[in-house]
């Protein structure tokens, strides 16, 4: 029997009892290397999914970068849409009262423009400032300069409960390649819009016939060509972005006999500059997904649908030479750099918000598999505890035999 059991099971026993030892100590080193791999994998997907590396052309802290702001819907912050003409504003304005998923939507009657954005649980103050919501209460697309010495006043005329000191406005804006926004404009004009009712209010009064006179007699300015609206040397068109954002106290409004050219454009346009930079937003019309990632993580609220990228528009149908081009970036050369400023801003801050998600996200996968691999490692000393109690006895009982 001796002899038989060692030619004959010995050798089986011996073999199934050094997998077993193998198992035992490759098996926890095996499944924590795969762990390893399948991790670095999803490193790689994920860093694969980051935008490309920007080659910045202004520098910006990480402040300006990182724009993150705790808007308490509940309290007293309220957000005032500071709307360029053909921006893209329209457009967005209606995301923002009806595209916004809210504890308490905002309620909008059938055939009304106007929608009531409430404060959640019963207040009847409003959380927004903007065409869609308060109306034109500062003035028919009211700019930089009018919004902020009216926009305190008007919610108090509004009846808005609470004091105007405890509230914080949160500056947001849309801006639009240049040449395009123009060409939007005019054919806007074309078609018999005029904006006369604006009040351009600045330092306490609007401008005098003389200090910003009309480009056309009668009601409108319907059919005009685009050498016509190019021609006007006092069309509000010209550098509208800029105008729109600067602080016009600054160059005295809109006397133009206040300081020379050059150094009224050069205050102009820093200002604008600044003014946008420290906005709490500004999304661009050429990148309506970004646009609206940059809002959600900035005010931390979520939109239903998705924004849609429009590349057709009107002022895309216009066909125009190099020299027709060339002509409105001359009259547009302000709006030209603040436009180069704001998009490098923008995409800075956009690639700097994904990279902060892709960090996050990888701490988030690395906690994770710290816990399961601390998980698989308790489990593994139980099962195998139990294959050696099973092994011995099996040996026990071939002894016997």
């Amino acid at each position: 029997m001796d002899e038989r059991f060692n030619r004959w099971l010995l050798p089986p026993l011996l073999a199934l009892l050094f997998l077993l030892i193998v198992y035992q100590y490759v098996s926890p080193a095996a499944a924590a290397g795969a762990a390893e791999e399948e991790e670095e994998e999803v490193e790689a997907a994920a860093a694969a999914a980051l935008p490309p590396r920007l080659a910045a052309k202004f520098p910006f802290a990480r402040g300006e970068l990182c724009r993150r702001v705790r808007f308490d819907m509940r309290g007293r912050d309220v957000i005032v849409f500071l709307h360029i003409q053909k921006t893209g504003g329209t457009t967005f304005g209606r995301h923002l009262v009806r595209n916004i998923r809210l504890e308490q939507p905002c309620y909008c009657r059938a055939g009304q423009k106007k929608c009531a954005c409430h404060r959640p649980g019963g207040d009847k103050d409003t959380w927004l400032f903007s065409r869609f919501s308060t109306g034109w209460s500062c003035g028919l697309h009211a700019d930089w300069t009018e919004l902020t010495s009216c926009v305190p006043a008007a919610m108090e005329r509004r009846g808005c409960a609470g004091n105007r000191t405890l509230r914080n406005f949160y500056y947001i804006t849309m801006l639009r390649d240049p040449v395009s926004r123009y060409l939007s404009e005019w054919k806007h004009v074309q078609r018999g819009a005029t904006w006369k009712t604006s009040l351009h209010m600045c330092d306490g009064r609007s401008p005098t016939p003389d200090e910003l006179p009309t480009c056309y007699e009668g009601d409108d300015w319907s059919g005009v060509s685009l050498q016509e609206f190019m021609d006007c040397s006092y069309n509000l068109a010209n550098n509208r972005q800029v105008r729109m954002l600067a602080d016009l106290s600054l160059v005295g409004c809109y006397n133009l006999t206040f300081m020379n050219e050059s150094e009224r454009n050069m205050i102009l346009l820093q200002s604008a500059k600044n003014n946008l930079k420290n906005m709490a937003f500004f999304g661009l019309t050429e990148f309506q997904r970004k646009t609206q990632y940059l809002f959600e993580r900035t005010f931390n609220l979520k939109f239903i649908s998705p924004f849609t990228q429009f590349n057709v528009t009107r002022a895309s149908n216009v066909d125009i030479g190099e020299d027709v081009r060339q002509r409105i970036e001359e009259l547009n050369f302000l709006d030209v750099q603040l436009y180069e400023y704001a998009r490098d801003l923008f995409l800075q801050r956009f690639q700097y918000s994904k990279q902060e998600e892709h960090q996050k996200n990888r701490l988030k996968r690395r906690e994770e598999q710290r816990l399961l691999r601390e998980q698989r490692a308790h489990q593994w000393p139980r099962e195998e505890a139990a294959e050696v109690a099973v092994t011995e006895d099996y040996n026990s009982q071939v002894a016997r035999w």
